[in-house]
């Protein structure tokens, strides 16, 4: 099909029958005439020098270009162009053109300046010129050949949108599942077409033949209403108007099978047989609602299984859970389903790195990705995913992906499903513990994963010093907060008089609600009954401050929490640079090697500012994190990968130095939380009060 209004070759008439006269006096029988101009050193616009169908088809009137060579690189050469076609009575029409004089080897350009017909093959050539009046061969003779171009400025017509599955009134089943979009323009060449989803970036798709249809395929990452927009792009580079498609995406399916593992029963599809080597316990992650777990033993009969498959291997499909290792020194398996030759289809566990340690990996049709770290007595999330719409496997940890997708060979798994152990050399029975397994038949994109392996940080110490008694500041969490000398409660009281007495200066109000803690900068400071931050794991430690109206000289240190010897962190200020810190350390020793990351403290403005502080451990991304000011502040993070346990109590208001307790904080403290997990910077502000 033609575009609509397009004329046939030869059609146009040439509106000027006079072109632009040659360049008289020109001498052609120099001694040393220039060299002939090369095809490989011309240009139609973009597009290098082509003849035939090979000739570029332009949306206007090209930029002729040329670069000549010369023996003598100071030479200065002009150009002379010509320009030709056959007009629709099959006369020929030709023009010249030429340039001022340039230096060797820089380009030469020009645009016709006299009318150049649509949809007419026009050829050109060009040949230099010396200023003694020598010149070169035209640069299609001596075996050169003229360059030739079509000017098309016709826009194709907007493509037709269709899909195999979607539409705008039905909720299509939906997130993880591949869809085909067709996209068809009535127009006959079309080389190429734009698409775009909503918030997503544009994409290009060319179709098996010029003026042809062009298919993607397509899985929703998100439920809902989407949509995408389409233009046709044509040989010439013309874009057609844009073309929309709404669609409806509904929920992902549920899980073709999912085990909690408090018990043998299943949420979702068959329900397992365990071995002997079982036990079942009520210990799980934290922040996932899960109240329980199974224990594996490493052992003959430390397995799990349906005795029957749960998922179709050759198709699309996800395998992922909880998992926490016992020792990570060798290959072990988390889950697998049986092939028909002996061996397992596909194996996600822990698989040797070659330094006496492992990591998560994923094995399915001769392809494995690994990463992600594991640690003997930690949880982690693991995700094995593969697609069979490109063949590749992916690997997630803790909701991240982690290694390179592979390519894989899709093999079948008639088998049973295993938890635990695989056969062949899928490695040793999985010694630890294992929650919430679950199996899909479609993708689980990143969004899910992302969710899948997120731990809901858990508040374990709260104190905002509003009812201290004896001494000590109770906590929801935690347990109570022990006030010590130089520690003393401020409570704001409203003071009426002072509206009658001009000299009366009201209290300032408490940093949050009616009363915080004030610590005098030598002996002052409060401490739990026991450790409450787990320094080991993930973990977020926050609180209001406010300095003292003297300005600090040394520093001071207003969150710790360590071991025998030294702190696993510390929160502090150094009025050196003006900046809170957050240091942390590798081990509980004196001089054990530290991480720090500074921010810089909000001036004061001639009084004490109010300050929120919060630091954060993202035990599985091995990322620290110092907010001034909450999660909508300014931040500063670092690596750090050297976690240890903290087994000393939490001290608000000092830190261990290298002679003992000291860096006694000078101010005000309030609402000193503890979680848990590591808060995003959107919730920290809520968090924290």
């Amino acid at each position: 099909m033609k575009k609509s209004g397009r004329r046939g070759r030869g059609g146009v008439v040439l509106a000027a029958a006079v072109l632009l006269a040659g360049t008289p006096g020109v001498a052609s029988g120099a001694e040393n005439p220039p060299l002939r101009p090369l095809a490989e050193d011309l240009r139609t616009g973009d597009a290098a020098c082509a003849h035939g169908q090979d000739a570029p088809y332009v949306p206007e009137k090209p930029r002729l270009e040329a670069v000549f060579r010369d023996p003598d690189p100071s030479a200065r050469l002009s150009a002379e162009f010509e320009v030709w076609w056959t007009d629709a009575e099959g006369a020929e029409r030709r023009g010249t053109l030429t340039t001022t004089a340039s230096t060797v080897g820089s380009p030469v350009r020009l645009t016709p300046s006299f009318d150049v017909p649509q949809d007419t093959l026009v050829s050109w050539r060009v040949r230099s010129v010396a200023s003694q009046g020598a010149v070169s061969p035209w640069s299609d003779e001596e075996g050169g050949h003229a360059c030739r171009f079509v000017v098309d400025a016709t826009h194709p017509e907007a493509p037709e949108v269709t899909s195999d599955r979607y539409d705008d009134t039905t909720w299509w089943d939906g997130v993880g599942v591949y869809g085909g979009f067709t996209f068809d323009s009535p127009s006959d060449d079309v080389v190429a077409y734009h698409y775009r989803f909503i918030g997503g970036t544009e994409r290009t798709v060319e179709p098996e033949e010029e003026g042809g249809a062009a298919t993607i395929r397509f899985a929703p990452s998100k439920s809902g209403t989407d949509y995408l927009t389409v233009r046709a792009t044509d040989r010439a580079g013309n874009t057609s108007a844009e073309s929309a498609f709404w669609f409806r995406v509904a929920e992902g399916r549920a899980p073709v099978a999912r085990w909690k593992l408090a018990d043998e029963t299943a949420e979702t599809g068959p329900a397992l047989r365990a071995g002997d080597g079982v036990t079942f316990q009520d210990t799980a992650p934290y922040g996932t609602g899960l109240d329980g777990s199974a224990r594996l033993d490493g052992a003959g009969n430390g397995y799990l299984t349906p005795d029957e498959p749960v998922v179709d291997t050759r198709k699309t499909y996800a395998v992922g859970g909880w998992v926490r290792p016992g020792r990570t020194d060798r290959a072990m398996t988390v889950a697998g389903q049986d092939a028909a030759d002996g061996t397992s289809a596909f194996t996600l566990g822990l698989r040797p790195t070659g330094d006496g340690d492992a990591d998560w990996a994923f094995r399915f049709g001769g392809a494995t990705v690994s990463g992600g770290g594991p640690e003997t007595g930690d949880w982690a999330h693991v995700l094995g995913v593969f697609d069979a719409e490109d063949d590749t496997v992916r690997l997630y940890v803790d909701g991240r992906q982690v290694g390179e997708k592979a390519q894989a060979t899709p093999v079948a798994a008639p088998g049973a499903f295993q938890l635990g152990r695989a056969r062949g050399d899928g490695g040793d029975r999985w010694h630890g513990d294992l929650a919430d397994v679950r199996v899909w038949d479609r993708l689980v994109v990143p969004g899910e994963a992302k969710e899948l392996g997120r731990q809901e940080p858990q508040r374990v110490g709260g104190w905002d010093f509003e009812s201290v008694a004896d001494g000590a500041a109770p906590g929801s969490e935690g347990g109570p907060l022990t006030l010590h000398e130089g520690a003393d409660v401020y409570r704001y009281v409203d003071d009426w008089d002072c509206w009658l007495d001009p000299d009366c200066v009201p209290a300032r109000s408490a940093l949050k609600g009616n009363a915080h803690v004030e610590l005098d900068g030598s002996t002052g400071h409060a401490t739990a009954g026991g450790p409450v931050v787990e320094t080991g794991g993930s973990w977020t430690v926050g609180a209001y401050v406010r300095f003292a109206e003297t300005a600090p000289d040394e520093p001071m240190t207003v969150l710790s929490q360590g071991g025998g010897h030294g702190d696993a962190f510390q929160v502090r200020y150094d009025p050196a640079t003006g900046m809170w810190q957050l240091v942390v350390t590798d081990g509980d020793t004196a001089d054990a090697a530290r991480t720090v990351v500074s921010q810089h403290a909000r001036p004061a403005y001639g009084q004490p500012a109010d300050q929120e502080i919060v630091v954060v451990h993202d035990d599985a991304a091995d990322r620290i994190t110092l907010y001034v000011d909450g999660g909508g502040g300014e931040a500063a993070s670092a690596s750090f990968d050297s976690a240890w346990a903290a087994e000393g109590p939490l001290q608000v208001g000092r830190g261990r130095t290298a002679d003992g307790w000291g860096e006694y904080f000078h101010g005000a403290v309030d609402n000193v939380r503890v979680f848990t997990g590591a808060l995003a910077a959107d919730e920290i502000w809520r968090a924290m009060q």
